[in-house]
């Protein structure tokens, strides 16, 4: 399941959701500290895991 990173721009905390594609592409987020919906999307690196073949 894919990881967001949010702010929310009403009490300002930076939250990490792990959400179903379907739910991102909604919009459908909520902040869990102050039940705002709105959300900031943040920009963030992506860190892939691979596996060292001998």
């Amino acid at each position: 399941m894919p990881t967001y990173e949010y702010k929310c721009l009403d009490c300002g905390k930076e939250v990490v959701l792990f959400l179903r594609l379907q739910d991102h592409e909604r919009g459908s987020v909520a902040c869990p500290s102050c039940n705002s919906k709105r959300m900031e999307q943040l920009i963030t690196s992506v860190m892939a895991k691979t596996s060292r073949k001998s």
